[in-house]
């Protein structure tokens, strides 16, 4: 029996990293989160691109150009969506989620999915590295497992 998994040995990738602006305070923690972990893996600063966005929604278009321009070996998005007294945090949610999970099946690159979506600010801030570990760590390092385990395959 063959078994094929990812490795954490990225010395000669390209990634990108989608971080949208909006709710900064948790975006900024999930960005720096993901920067140390592919730093941590051995990535330089200048294999990482971050482009920042006004806010969730801006997040699919955004991938979408970043794929078209076939430069980069993963992509990682990374935003917090907080729950407010409207619809609109459905609506972002699950519209925002559907348009990357989208682009992620019809991209020939892994897109790796860090849009916290919580009821409040202390939920997010827990998940963006005060109590519950570092969403953007755990994006950033299931995008180095993703790129590894799509370039065996």
């Amino acid at each position: 029996m063959k078994e094929i998994s990812g490795k954490f040995n990225q010395h000669d990738m390209r990634i990108a990293i989608v971080v949208a602006d909006f709710n900064d305070t948790v975006t900024r923690q999930l960005k720096n989160g993901a920067v140390g972990m592919l730093s941590k893996f051995g990535l330089a600063d200048d294999q990482i691109n971050v482009y920042h966005v006004p806010g969730a929604f801006e997040i699919p278009f955004t991938v979408k150009k970043l794929l078209a321009s076939n430069k980069f070996d993963g992509i990682m998005t990374l935003g917090a969506v907080i729950k407010g007294e409207t619809d609109h945090y459905d609506l972002i949610c699950q519209n925002v989620t559907s348009a990357v999970m989208q682009l992620n099946l019809q991209g020939i690159v892994p897109i790796t999915f860090g849009l916290l979506t919580t009821d409040n600010i202390e939920q997010a801030m827990q998940r963006a590295g005060l109590k519950m570990g570092n969403e953007g760590s755990s994006t950033a390092q299931s995008l180095l497992e993703m790129i590894s385990l799509n370039q065996q395959i």
